[in-house]
């Protein structure tokens, strides 16, 4: 017969079980399964060495002070600028890895995201590999989503509670701010060309998360946006305008998003006429995206500049 106890014990276990599969990262025997964007990956212990090719993750992991092995050559932000020297292996580039690289560094872990999501199989082959990428119509949830699991994963399920919990209080007040600000319309100025995004795009978190009421519904979610003309800009009308520059983000030599505005069009707009324009920081929105500390200063800055409008 099988005691009340046991009973109970049973169905403890099986709430825990089930409980556990819809945690981002949990143990199970001394292990760690992770859920992620390709599937599930098990690491047999906390990972001593680690790859990224995604500078969120990068951003993230250096906020909980979790020691990376190898990053990507790329355009790093001055924030994370140590990772350019050569204690640290250049594994590739944000979207291509070099193989031979990887293998010579002997990870335990690889992270790859949006950009290198494509060679997640092939990485998979020489270290165990887990998908960070964040779905842009659940941004702000699918950054956190990773901090915890990435928590998990290193024992720093502490400092990444401390990471939300801040960005969180300051999501919060800043939506508050929000309601009276009016329309945003955000864009992207690309070698003296503009693309607009919107609710659900790859910056829709402006509108989504943050509360940023949209100056337009209907623009295509693409990768660079949907390209728009500068009288669409003056027919929108925007309350605040808010730019992010891609050349500046790369690295590029091209026109600079200040040149590309810098004009007739543009200075009739509300935004223009009261002094709404922001300027993103365009490294940490375009390259970095979803890092907890790039989150962090990106929501105090948007907050600085529309607490100080009268």
């Amino acid at each position: 017969m099988i005691s009340k106890f046991n009973l109970l014990a049973g169905r403890f276990l099986a709430s825990a079980i089930a409980l556990a599969a819809f945690l981002p990262g949990y143990a199970n025997a001394g292990e760690i399964i992770v859920k992620h964007a390709q599937g599930e990956t098990v690491l047999p212990d906390t990972p001593k060495k680690v790859l990224t090719f995604d500078l969120a993750t990068l951003d993230t992991l250096d906020a909980l002070g979790v020691e990376v092995a190898g990053v990507p050559s790329a355009l790093i932000p001055a924030y994370l600028s140590r990772y350019e020297g050569g204690d640290y292996a250049k594994i590739g580039s944000l979207f291509e890895p070099d193989f031979e690289a990887v293998n010579a560094a002997g990870p335990d872990l690889i992270i790859v995201a949006a950009r290198s999501a494509a060679q997640y199989e092939a990485l998979s082959k020489i270290a165990p590999t887990i998908d960070l990428t964040i779905d842009p119509d659940n941004f702000l949830q699918g950054a956190e989503e990773n901090a915890r699991k990435l928590g998990v994963i290193f024992d720093k399920e502490d400092a990444a509670g401390a990471l939300i919990e801040k960005l969180d209080k300051s999501v919060a007040a800043l939506r508050e701010t929000a309601k009276d600000a009016g329309k945003g319309l955000i864009i992207l100025t690309n070698g003296g060309k503009v693309s607009a995004y919107g609710p659900g795009s790859r910056f829709g978190w402006l509108h989504d998360d943050l509360g940023v009421l949209p100056a337009v519904e209907d623009v295509e979610a693409a990768t660079h946006g949907e390209a728009v003309s500068f009288e669409f800009i003056l027919k929108t009308n925007p309350d605040w305008l808010f730019v992010v520059d891609r050349d500046s983000a790369v690295g590029s030599d091209g026109q600079s998003a200040r040149q590309t505005l810098d004009n007739e069009l543009v200075a009739a707009t509300t935004a223009a006429r009261e002094g709404n324009i922001y300027y993103a920081d365009a490294v940490r929105w375009y390259l970095v995206g979803g890092g907890m500390t790039a989150l962090q200063a990106e929501v105090d800055a948007i907050t600085k500049a529309m607490s100080a409008v009268d």
